[in-house]
């Protein structure tokens, strides 16, 4: 597969999605270990809707890749959806596929990534997420990377014959940008 270093981290970097990895985004997309945590087990994801999807990339999204730098590996997937440019707001959502690149802090590399490129290149204010109640890695992760929780709302999602609460949390630009560092590696403007 041919992946464009749109954003460059320290270990990774974000190419946009291509529809050559529909196969690979099918594997992860019916694993129970990658969907469970997303809320999205029940729906079963065939090779040629996969396929449809990642050809018609929707015009209110970001959409990338996770790559590692010195394999060039997939190795998940970030993008900042429903992206509103009048109300200046976004949804986060991010999986890593491959298991041996979890609780590694790829993830959190990626959030940045795209936090920054949101933020100072898609001149967002408020980037927001919904996890499971039970996630607590992800929820690590999240405020690791600055997101606080402002909202719950109880027994939203029904996963493996249980319901369970979906928290969400939100980022806004004031509160990024106060850390003061950039993530993006490949910047030209400084």
């Amino acid at each position: 597969m041919k992946y464009f270093k749109k954003l460059i981290g320290d270990r990774i970097y974000l190419s946009p999605r291509n529809s050559e990895d529909a196969e690979k985004f099918a594997e992860w997309l019916n694993d129970f270990q990658v969907t469970d945590y997303t809320g999205k087990s029940a729906k079963v994801i065939t090779l040629d809707a996969e396929k449809n999807y990642l050809e018609k990339p929707s015009e209110d999204a970001a959409s990338f890749v996770i790559v590692t730098l010195d394999k060039d590996e997939m190795i998940g997937s970030i993008s900042i959806e429903k992206i509103d440019h009048i109300h200046q707001i976004g949804t986060l959502g991010i999986f890593i596929g491959e298991e041996n690149y979890r609780n590694n802090g790829y993830g959190t590399e990626a959030i940045r990534l795209i936090l920054d490129y949101g933020f100072n290149y898609l001149n967002l204010n408020n980037i927001d997420l919904k996890l499971l109640g039970c996630n607590e890695r992800a929820r690590a992760c999240y405020k690791k990377c600055g997101f606080k929780e402002y909202g719950r709302r109880s027994k939203e999602r029904f996963v493996n014959g249980k319901f369970y609460d979906v928290i969400y949390m939100e980022i806004l630009r004031e509160d990024f940008q106060k850390e003061n560092k950039e993530y993006i590696r490949n910047k030209n403007v400084k």
